[in-house]
């Protein structure tokens, strides 16, 4: 038990006026000192406070409160800040383990509770506990925190030092400390590390085959018949698109036909099938290595909900329990308020597409040659910049939607909480980042109308069309430039940003000669953490995630890009928890928690999306009809003559300048009588042609065989690799047994097993120890 010892205020440093003094001494004047142990955690108060009475009285309530459960305290001082140094009293982790003691005979041990130490992550969770509950006064923290009682608090980094040898820029290929996370930062974050090690590890196949995928278009980067026939049609000309008012060649397009050749290729479709399986290995041999990890620590059966309610007894022994509730009228509000938001994130996608019209007739009057020439190449690029900028802007409404939603809810605990927002606030995010890709796959370029009659923004701005090689071009462009972004500007930002700021503040604050207030002071000009800090880093991965798998058919690049931004986030987020913000507050846990759902969520959606952009939006399938249905081998195979030769031809349609309501402002040859554009209509009434029809039953028989079996490899893969491990499954058996053993010692006389009715234990079958030392580096 802690000593008793009153004393005076600890002083830092030399203070101000004597009116300050006065009240500062007022307050330490019953201050019960701490020994000579380290805090566990230190709250912070403006030194402006100390001019008011009823701040400072408010300050000794709340640590007075403190003191009747148990806790001790003592001041400290600088020039501009007071520092209050609490540290809990070990009953308090003597009662929080004998409520969550799982005895090992038929009653726990409550006798050798005490001499076991308690682990700092232990401490510091069930001391932030209790700061979040309500005072007897009816105050929380963080109520005084907007009353200006105090400013923050936070636990202290100390320890940690095999932590700091990881954090450094020149073990980034090492593996990562999972023990040694968890015991410095608690279940929560070594799950993070582990599950992103993990990511990162599987990410390495899928990069490699997507690179492969991408160089195999190299090799057929001059060989490709379309590509020959689009270089070699200089006498064919395309009609004018959007804003446009030139005819041009359809041979112009030379240089991007070639390139979209290296990803829309006969390996997209054997790659989109493999992204679905990869995906499903990777999550169900994540939930392997997450039970392995888990029992290591002891955490197979522990539940959730116990600790919850041992937490709030320990902070008030008269809690009554708060039941599970639902009100069916408050879900469909919720639901009603989220249906109107995701139309919100799809009206932004409207946004960027009026941006991209208006963008289109600006550039095509620019008095840039280059705008001029490649008027659809910088409208892709520059929306793709304003896309990334709303996406940015948006994050911190639906941040605030999300919060307002789940407060409405009242959910009935914090883990709860955590999980709906987790929902809430990824729903909104996924319909942010992926509405103007969905438009761009599926929308754009298909509702504009043809030549001549041609759809119309507010009756004056033709609608925006596809680039000339084809919408996977557009689709590819958008993909590159959003993940880059992400992944460099993004990165840069998380890091210099927290960087910047510590190093301002180090420049500029005032150094105790006290050893342990220069400590203080240390912790306190780090970054402040809060609830998201954490779930900010699981978001990003999770958004990361999604683009590396959803139109990963479009961009078979994402894998790789994303293996290089993992292994340079995993040293990020270890720079900023260890040596740039405060410490983390320790979360035990024993999965990633929702976080499973959406990996899986997504995976299903990255089947349908890839499905329906080799059906819809690639060139695939029309060569695979013109081959076998149209073009020369369709009577068999022709050695002489390539399959895809007169594809061009075919896959353009004709419409007559002549009916061209101003063919006088069209700039370029007057001699032409037609121009072509892509599309399947008649040249006689431009109604859709037979063509088109055939294709799209083609395409829409295609998206459901495509779908049904990736998602039939997806469950043949689930149902072959088994969630948890047999080696886990016999060592958390064997447990109950020898558990169950011990306890029969205690109940009286054994009955006898007849023949072949008993156990034979196995002499050497005694499982090592979960506590024993071992490897969980990941």
């Amino acid at each position: 038990m802690l000593g008793q010892r009153r004393t005076a205020s600890t002083r830092g440093e030399e203070m101000g006026t004597d009116g300050e003094n006065l009240l500062l001494m007022e307050l330490g004047a019953s201050e019960p000192e701490l020994p000579d142990q380290s805090v566990d955690y230190v709250l912070v108060a403006d030194h402006r406070t100390q001019r008011s009475p009823e701040k400072v009285h408010q300050q000794k309530r709340f640590l007075e409160d403190l003191k009747r459960k148990g806790f001790h305290y003592k001041v400290k001082e600088d020039k501009e800040k007071v520092f209050f140094g609490i540290r809990a009293d070990n009953r308090i982790f003597s009662l929080y383990r004998t409520l969550l003691l799982e005895p090992e005979g038929p009653a726990p041990r409550v006798e050798s509770i005490g001499s076991t130490p308690i682990p700092a992550t232990t401490r510091i969770r069930i001391v932030n506990f209790i700061l979040n509950s309500k005072t007897a006064a009816g105050d929380t923290f963080q109520e005084l925190v907007k009353d200006g009682v105090f400013e923050t608090r936070f636990p202290l980094h100390k320890g940690q030092e095999k932590l700091k040898k990881w954090a450094k820029w020149r073990n980034m290929v090492h593996k990562q400390p999972i023990d040694a996370i968890r015991d410095y930062f608690g279940e929560k974050v070594a799950l993070y590390f582990a599950w992103l090690g993990w990511y990162t590890y599987m990410l390495v196949p899928a990069a490699v085959v997507g690179l492969i995928v991408f160089l195999s278009g190299f090799s057929l980067f001059n060989a490709s018949q379309i590509s020959k026939e689009i270089c070699e049609a200089k006498d064919i000309y395309m009609c004018p698109r959007g804003t446009s008012h030139r005819y041009q060649r359809l041979s112009d397009t030379c240089t991007f036909a070639k390139l979209t050749h290296l990803f829309d290729n006969e390996g997209t479709v054997i790659f989109a099938i493999f992204m679905a399986l990869w995906a499903t290995v990777f999550l169900e041999f994540w939930k392997r290595q997450r039970a392995r990890v888990v029992l290591h620590w002891d955490l197979y059966g522990w539940d959730e909900d116990q600790e919850e309610v041992a937490l709030e007894l320990i902070n008030c022994p008269d809690y009554k329990l708060q039941l599970h509730q639902h009100s069916y009228l408050r879900s469909i509000i919720i639901l009603v308020l989220s249906l109107f938001m995701i139309c919100l994130m799809i009206g932004m996608a409207h946004i960027l597409v009026v941006y991209r019209v208006l963008a289109a007739a600006l550039f095509s009057n620019s008095a840039l040659p280059f705008l001029e020439e490649q008027v659809t190449t910088a409208v892709v690029v520059t929306g793709a910049l304003v896309h990334y900028v709303t996406i940015l802007f948006v994050t911190k409404i639906n941040k605030c939607v999300a919060l307002k939603l789940c407060d409405f809810e009242k959910s009935r605990t914090f883990s709860e909480r955590e999980s709906k927002f987790t929902i809430k606030f990824f729903t909104l995010q996924f319909f942010a980042h992926f509405s103007s890709l969905v438009y761009i796959a599926f929308i754009l370029g298909r509702i504009n109308g043809h030549p001549g009659n041609s759809l119309r923004l507010a009756g004056l701005w033709k609608l925006e069309e596809c680039h000339l090689s084809g919408c996977m071009m557009d689709l590819f462009v958008q993909m590159a430039i959003i993940m880059g972004l992400k992944q460099t500007l993004s990165n840069c930002v998380e890091y210099l940003g927290p960087w910047l700021a510590h190093k301002y503040r180090s420049m500029w604050s005032h150094k105790s000669l006290d050893p342990e207030l220069r400590d203080w002071q240390r912790n306190y000009r780090l970054n402040p953490v809060n609830t998201f800090s954490l779930f900010d880093e699981f978001m990003e991965m999770m958004i990361q995630y999604g683009f590396t798998t959803i139109f990963v058919a479009a961009f078979p690049l994402a894998p790789l890009l994303a293996l290089f931004s993992n292994v340079v986030e995993i040293r990020l987020d270890a720079i900023k928890m260890v040596r740039l913000r405060r410490r983390l507050v320790p979360r035990k846990a024993k999965d990633i928690g929702t976080w499973l759902q959406v990996l899986e969520t997504i995976g299903v959606l990255a089947v349908i999306a890839n499905g329906m952009v080799i059906a819809f939006t690639s060139e695939f399938i029309p060569r695979v009809v013109y081959k076998y249905r149209y073009g020369p081998c369709r009577q068999g195979a022709n050695s002489s003559v390539d399959c895809l030769t007169g594809y061009i031809n075919h896959s353009l349609s004709v419409f007559h300048i002549k009916n061209f309501k101003d063919s006088v402002r069209i700039e370029g040859p007057k001699n032409i009588s037609e121009c072509r554009y892509r599309d399947y209509r008649n040249a006689q009434d431009y109604n859709f042609s037979e063509q088109f029809w055939v294709l799209l039953a083609i395409r829409l028989a295609f998206l459901i065989l495509f779908e049904h079996v990736a998602l039939c490899i997806k469950l043949v893969a689930a149902w072959f690799v088994p969630d948890v491990p047999q080696s886990v499954k016999n060592k958390v058996l064997m447990e109950k047994y020898l558990m169950l053993q011990k306890k029969m010692q205690y109940g009286g006389p054994r009955p006898q097993c007849g023949p072949g009715l008993g156990p034979e234990t196995p002499t050497n079958s005694a499982p090592t120890s979960s506590s024993s030392p071992k490897s969980t580096d990941v």
